[in-house]
Order: structure tokens, then C-alpha cells, then sequence
């Protein structure tokens, strides 16, 4: 119950027992009292007890005064309250628009001094110091992400220029791989740091032009199926409508390329991989289908959290840094469009992504079939 209608319910209480309270003065004013004073000035002729006509005026003063009295205040008092919390529903709605993007934006005040207004007055205050630590916290990544960039091309030379030297046992070539996977493994994580945070702070504008999606449709498709050749996973085009957006070529680029190389990475040996591109009104929509060992309920919310990768145990045979998924969520996000993952423990993983298309007329290209939907 909101506070309007709890106030408005302790005041109607209020009214009814000022109306009961009305009606007993009025009986004691106008009949208990008369009747006390003919007594004591000896009116025999008068009867002590209250008749029905007693009651009946007293009703009447009630009904005919104190009724209109109470409803008039009623009303006045919701419009009162309705007026004297407008304040705290605009407060509310300000608030429930805060982001971590937009916290530097101030609170509507009223400018009446009141303790509302001092009250959005330290939310404001509260806010610009989350701002400024969040500031802090994206000026550090950054900083400390282009700093590691150089000592880690330093030591990938320096690992590629001994594991050229001559002559290597196998034990040390070993070695001198692993370590040479390992420095391009942190280095990608050091770049897509990089670009999370300047993603954040705004400083990766898109450059928006239409964009053909199914010829990006088409690369990402014929990528994959090269990422999917060293674990004999099936990739199928199942559908792939010619469909045209406004956006980035390159980053869109980059996020089919993502989703169809978690789609290979999180899948079963001999697995299948479907893509399928269609328009859905006026969205363009295109699903990624993997035959991976699906993702439990309870972590799908977590799947776009950054370095989350869900179950340890089938996650550290898998090459990754768990920023992919969020990579992804900010290029759809910055297109004004919508990702989601539909899944289950054993069942099909289905990433569907939707993004405003263009309007032009539709032509299917035919592809081969592929598995159903997972819609």
C-alpha cells in the first residue's frame, strides 16, 4: 500500500470517529442538556427519558452538517496529500533512471528548503561521490591495462625470439609455448579491459552507417566454421535473410564473431553450431544454437557479468577471460538493440540478438537446414 492510500485510510478513520464524537456533542447539546436543566428547574411535566424525536434531530444535525463537512474535508485532505507527495514520486522516478552511466546527473529539487528538498539534496551529494569513485575506478583499469600492454610485448618478443633459438630440447620448446600462450592469453584480457573501459567512459564512439548484416552474417559463419575444425563441430547457416541496420560495421563484426566462437568453445565434441538471421518485425534477429552441456538456471542471469564463466569445472579446459558475453552486451546495447540466452542443464543454448532494422523488402537467401529453432 502506497503512502497516499495509507494516509488517505488513517484519515478517513479520523473523520468517521470525529463524526461519532459530532453526534454524541450534539445529543448532549441539544437534548441531555435541555433535559438536565428543566429538571433542575422543577419541570415535572417533563419526561426524563429520550424519545425517538430526541434522536432524530440529532441524526438529522449529523447527517445533513456533519456528513457534508466530513466529505468535503476527505477530498480536500487526499488533494492536500496527493499535492504534498507529488514531490517524492518525481524523486522516486529521478531515481530509478540513475545508472552507473549517468550519476553525475542531479536530482530534480524542489527549492523550498523543506526536508524533502534537503533530503535530494544529499542523494545528489551521495551520487556525484559514487560518480567520482566510479571515475576512479575506470581511470585506474584504463591506466593500469595500457601500462601492462607494454612489458607483455616486451616479454612475448623475448619468449618468440628464444623459442627460435637453436638448439631446444623438447622439454624447453614445450615450455617456451606454453609461455607464449599464456602471455597472448593475458594479453587479451588486457585489451578487452581496454575496451570495457573506455566503453564505460564513453570514449569508443560508434561510426554508423548501414550496414548489410547478412554479408557479416555470412563471414561470421565461414569463421567459425574454421574455429570449429580442431573440435569437429558442425556450424550451419540455416537461414539468413538480406537485412540491413544503421551501426558500426566493425563491432558488429566483432560480435558475431564472439558469440559464434563461444558457440564453438562451449559445445560438445561433434557438436552442432546453428546460425540463423531473419527480420522479426522491425528488428533484425539473428540466433546463435550450440549443443553445449547448457547453463544451469541459477547462473544464466550471471552469464553477461564481467569474468563470470560459470561452472569452474567444465570452464578451465576452455580457453577465455569470461568478457566475451560482455563485449557482446555493450555492441548490442550501444546499436539500441536487445541480447538474451535462452538455456538449460542438457539442453540447447540459443543467444539471440535484435537489433533495429532498416526498412527494405526481404529476400531469403536458402541455406541448408538446420536443427529447430529454440524458440
Amino acid at each position: 500500500m502506497t503512502i497516499r492510500a495509507r494516509l488517505t485510510a488513517w484519515y478517513a478513520a479520523i473523520m468517521f470517529v470525529s463524526l461519532l464524537a459530532m453526534g454524541a456533542l450534539s445529543y448532549n447539546e441539544f437534548v441531555a442538556e435541555p433535559r438536565r436543566q428543566a429538571l433542575r428547574e422543577g419541570d415535572a411535566g417533563k419526561d426524563e427519558g429520550p424519545d425517538e424525536g430526541d434522536f432524530g434531530e440529532v441524526f438529522r444535525i449529523v447527517l445533513w452538517c456533519g456528513v457534508p463537512a466530513a466529505l468535503l474535508a476527505l477530498g480536500g485532505g487526499w488533494w492536500l496529500m496527493r499535492k504534498a507527495l507529488a514531490p517524492v514520486a518525481a524523486l522516486t522516478q529521478a531515481a530509478e533512471r540513475l545508472t552507473e552511466r549517468n550519476l553525475g546527473e542531479p536530482l530534480p529539487r524542489t527549492g523550498s528548503g523543506d526536508e524533502l528538498d534537503r533530503l535530494t539534496e544529499v542523494f545528489n551529494a551521495m551520487t556525484a561521490r559514487l560518480d567520482h569513485s566510479f571515475q576512479r575506478i575506470r581511470e585506474f583499469t584504463l591506466h593500469a591495462s595500457h601500462e601492462l600492454k607494454t612489458p607483455l610485448t616486451v616479454l612475448r618478443g623475448q619468449v618468440e625470439t628464444a623459442l627460435g633459438e637453436e638448439p631446444l630440447t623438447p622439454g624447453q620448446r614445450e615450455f617456451y609455448s606454453s609461455q607464449l600462450d599464456e602471455l597472448g592469453r593475458l594479453a587479451r584480457i588486457v585489451d578487452h579491459l581496454t575496451l570495457l573501459t573506455k566503453a564505460d567512459a564513453g570514449l569508443l564512439p560508434l561510426r554508423l552507417a548501414p550496414v548489410r548484416l547478412d554479408e557479416l552474417v555470412r563471414d561470421s559463419f565461414a569463421d567459425t566454421q574454421i574455429l570449429a575444425l580442431a573440435s569437429g563441430v558442425h556450424v550451419e547457416l540455416s537461414a539468413c535473410e538480406a537485412l540491413t541496420v544503421r551501426g558500426d560495421a566493425p563491432r558488429l563484426r566483432q560480435l558475431f564473431l564472439n558469440l559464434g566462437d563461444n558457440a564453438v568453445k562451449y559445445n560438445q565434441l561433434q557438436g552442432t553450431v546453428a546460425m540463423r538471421l531473419r527480420r522479426a518485425g522491425n528488428s533484425a534477429e539473428f540466433e546463435v544454437t550450440n549443443t553445449g552441456p547448457g547453463i544451469p538456471p541459477e547462473i544464466l542471469p550471471r552469464v553477461f557479468d564481467r569474468f563470470f564463466r560459470g561452472d569452474p569445472a567444465h570452464s578451465s579446459a576452455v580457453d577465455g577471460c569470461g568478457l566475451g558475453l560482455s563485449i557482446a552486451q555493450w555492441i548490442v546495447q550501444a546499436h539500441g538493440g536487445a541480447i538474451d540466452i535462452a538455456s538449460g542443464p542438457d539442453k540447447l543454448t540459443c543467444v539471440t540478438v535484435r537489433l533495429p532494422a532498416l526498412p527494405e523488402v526481404t529476400r531469403v537467401t536458402p541455406a541448408p537446414a538446420g536443427p529447430a529453432s529454440c524458440a
